[in-house]
């Protein structure tokens, strides 16, 4: 793979990784009752949505912001312990492959930008 081919892949998956874990980091934040009822379900309290919530959009910003390649891999394993965690949790709870595809979707994302990363952006 070139490396413009490389840096294009990158942030095609980076943009796409950041749009998810921005539009989940919004509802989560939101407190929507379906969001409430599907984290109780999952045994956790309501209050973890809030600390999800602001964790992935601070992520998101360590990730897109240029320098700070320590916060980056930091951005990355969290997002790498969320999304697992997440489809983890979903597995355990018995749920159908459709509440748990998208954990493992941005799971996948995260696995694939940080790949990519350029080598500007690693430690």
């Amino acid at each position: 793979m070139s490396e413009k081919t490389k840096k294009i892949a990158y942030w095609f998956f980076t943009l796409w990784l950041s749009l998810g874990m921005v539009s989940t980091a919004i509802v989560q934040l939101m407190k929507l009752p379906e969001e409430v009822e599907k984290i109780n379900q999952l045994g956790y309290p309501t209050y973890f949505l809030t600390i999800l919530g602001v964790w992935k959009l601070l992520g998101v910003v360590a990730v897109l912001t240029p320098k700070f390649v320590l916060l980056k891999e930091w951005a990355y394993a969290g997002f790498f312990f969320a999304m697992s965690g997440a489809a983890i949790s979903h597995i355990i709870s018995g749920h159908a492959i459709g509440e748990i595809l998208p954990s493992v979707l941005l799971l996948a994302l995260t696995v694939i930008s940080w790949y990519l990363r350029p080598a500007n952006r690693r430690t």
